[in-house]
């Protein structure tokens, strides 16, 4: 009774198809695998960045500055 056998993930399969669809359980399926991957990509980037290359902080904004101001600034920076 712990233990399931193959008839009943089968079972279990045929109802979460019919309950979703296999073109949804596809996208999600996709879905995963380009997250995984993706992670994976990160990963081994992450691992493979040298510490001197990475970027350091932004400078400090000038005396005087308001918040709006740096905010502006760094909106032009994005949208140029």
């Amino acid at each position: 009774m712990g233990s399931f056998s193959i008839w009943h993930w089968l079972v279990v399969l045929v109802i979460v198809a019919l309950v979703f669809g296999t073109k949804r359980l596809r996208n999600i399926g996709e879905d995963v695998g380009a997250a995984i991957k993706s992670f994976r990509k990160g990963m081994q980037d992450g691992e493979s960045a040298d510490p001197a290359q990475l970027k350091a902080d932004p400078p400090p904004a000038a005396p005087g500055a308001t918040p709006d101001a740096q905010a502006d600034a760094k909106a032009s920076e994005r949208n140029p």
